[in-house]
């Protein structure tokens, strides 16, 4: 049986003793904030502007992935929120896994992780591309659909969300589902009605921080890491880890940062250089990366029983490490794609090599 290495799965931590502003309040709603959402209301027509052939076809074909089926759905949307719609192929400079949907304004892309083998109830995440790697954005498309459709309607925009997410939108969620629940925050819904976010914890967080309660801020940054969460995700314990800091517990912090590090380095929502500061790491780590992955290392691991499937699946997951560090994607894209067809994972090789 393939398996994949604690680094490509993340190793889950101790728990840990153990941002931003604007959850909107129910008095908020009612003065019509804006502050958590920005409408766009002069979008033309997003189904209209989108084919969505060619992203389905490579799910299929390329990534070797049954398209969600909430696909077209989420495309509206992201569309609807001012995103352009990007070829899967446009896959140059960013990290080999990741399937391009949309990008904002500024180029930030929006994409589909594809994960070598995926955790459960993250099969297809959708994902924020970052030179180092990516930022969670939702664990599903559905889950990120129904909280656009939440904020828009929160934030009392016309309906240009709701309207392009068609009847998936309408299975989701319902105008005036927010106010009829009675909860006191837009963040509490989400978390209690939609499904759990990085950046809303860490807003929950901080909240408490601004308020002077860091006890309370600890609490919410330990359950925001807790293994079950956001698994093989390292941001969780990188946020507990910076937020330790701010509390002034800087050996609790580094051991955070450390835990963080188990993690894959591209899931970290920061450089690695800047978590590895924190944890006060220097080239060791690297430098012990980069032997494994010489032939002398790679004989050391078959010494040690592990089969020679399991050494190049491995070999894989450092050398995403180490690209992770400058961002050096396309360098290693074809050396990657050659670990994992020599691990067995013939399909994730040929995606990889795709661009």
């Amino acid at each position: 049986m393939k398996t994949m290495s604690s680094k490509a799965l993340a190793v889950p931590c101790p728990p840990l003793s153990g941002g931003r502003k604007n959850s909107v309040t129910r008095g908020e709603r009612s003065r019509g904030s804006r502050n958590n959402f920005v409408c766009f209301n002069a979008i033309s027509n997003p189904s209209a502007a989108l084919t969505q052939t060619e992203h389905s076809t490579f799910l299929t074909e390329v990534a070797a992935l049954e398209p969600p089926a909430s696909l077209q759905a989420l495309m509206n949307v992201l569309q609807a929120k001012g995103e352009r719609v990007v070829s899967p192929y446009n896959r140059k400079g960013i990290i080999p896994l990741a399937i391009p949907l949309t990008a904002t304004e500024d180029g930030d892309m929006t994409a589909l992780l594809r994960w070598p083998t995926p955790a459960s109830g993250m099969d297809v995440p959708v994902v924020r591309v970052k030179s180092f790697g990516v930022t969670l954005l939702a664990k599903s498309p559905e889950e990120y659909i129904h909280r656009a459709l939440v904020e828009e309607d929160v934030a009392g925009c016309s309906g240009r969300i709701c309207e392009s997410a068609g009847e998936v939108g309408s299975s989701l969620y319902q105008r005036g589902n927010f106010e009829a629940s009675k909860l006191s925050s837009l963040d509490v819904y989400l978390m209690k009605k939609v499904g759990l976010f990085p950046d809303v914890f860490e807003r929950l967080a901080m909240r408490h921080v601004e308020n002077g309660d860091d006890i309370s801020a600890l609490v919410t940054a330990e359950y925001y890491a807790s293994k079950k969460h956001f698994p093989g995700f390292g941001r969780p314990f990188v946020f507990n880890a910076e937020l330790m800091l701010k509390v002034g517990r800087k050996l609790e912090a580094k051991d955070a940062a450390r835990c963080a590090l188990r993690s894959p380095w591209w899931t970290l929502g920061s450089w690695y250089a800047d978590v590895a500061n924190i944890a006060g790491w220097g080239e060791e780590q690297i430098e012990f990366m980069r032997e494994r992955l010489t032939e002398e290392g790679r004989r050391e691991d078959l010494l040690k029983g592990k089969s020679l499937e399991q050494v190049a699946v491995d070999q894989a997951a450092f050398l995403l490490d180490l690209a992770a560090v400058e961002g050096t994607w396309d360098a290693v894209r074809e050396q990657l794609a050659d670990y994992y067809k020599e691990g067995g994972f013939d399909d994730i090789s040929r995606f990889i090599s795709t661009a």
